[in-house]
């Protein structure tokens, strides 16, 4: 099966957040040329992020980036025939899967489904008890792609990874799960994914950090999917900056 291939639109720093020196008009410009792009270049999704809004809430963001999430996402789909998925950092996965409803999004990225982790914004706590009892509260058909070991991170709740990634998908809920290096330009362990894999049977695997143009057919083979959006795939490989199309067409043609 052919791996899924998914682009990240990483949004500049939204109004409210510490760096924001864009109005909502430019931001939804800046989202209908990023979709655009990497939908010439053939990747089969996207994820919508607010990488620009750093320092992160843990859990929970204001009403103003919930808003402006909402309107990017539905821009983006609007303007693009791609599959769009929506991640609020650091760990807002109930107001994502909220934006996803209320957009039509497909799918959501939720870095702490379930366990609990020590990371550079605190203690976050899972929140999949939240999150499934909302999706079915609104009768939502979103799904939900879940992290394990999730990057940027260290679980406190340390089990082996295949074991967590059991968890994840059994008792968590999750529909996918997103194996990831330690932080954001460090690409897994191919053997964890395999190990994640083979434990997990029923439901897909993909990669969710560290993916580049030398390393890219590795996964493609081991991997139900690439969440791709590090240095090679940006324009002047600046990080969270526009992406690049050349780079997105090589994974797409070859991976195939």
């Amino acid at each position: 099966m052919k791996p899924l291939i998914i682009g990240m639109i990483h949004l500049p720093p939204l109004p409210g957040s510490p760096n924001s020196k864009m109005s909502v008009e430019e931001l939804l410009e800046y989202a209908r040329t990023e979709a655009k792009t990497l939908e010439e270049a053939g990747v089969d999704a996207v994820i919508v992020e607010n990488l620009g809004d750093y320092p992160f809430f843990k859990d929970r963001v204001p009403a103003v980036t919930i808003s402006v999430m909402s309107l990017i996402v539905k821009e983006v789909l609007k303007s693009s025939s791609l599959r769009v998925g929506v991640n609020i950092l650091r760990n807002a996965c109930s107001q994502a899967l909220s934006v996803a409803f209320a957009t039509g999004a497909e799918f959501i990225r939720c870095n702490m489904l379930n366990g609990a982790y020590a990371a550079d914004q605190g203690i976050i706590e899972g929140k999949g008890y939240e999150v499934l009892r909302l999706r079915r509260y609104l009768n939502a058909n979103v799904k939900i792609y879940a992290d394990v070991h999730v990057k940027h991170a260290t679980p406190l709740y340390n089990v082996p990874i295949e074991i967590a990634a059991q968890d994840l998908a059994e008792r968590g809920g999750a529909d996918a799960i997103i194996v990831s290096g330690i932080r954001s330009p460090i690409p897994p362990d191919i053997e964890k994914v395999k190990l994640v894999k083979e434990a997990v049977k029923d439901k897909p695997i993909l990669v969710g950090s560290g993916i580049s143009l030398s390393n890219f057919k590795d996964y493609c083979k081991v991997a139900d999917g690439l969440i791709i959006g590090e240095a090679d795939f940006k324009v002047n490989r600046e990080i969270g900056g526009r992406s690049l199309k050349e780079s997105y067409i090589k994974v797409v043609r070859e991976c195939r």
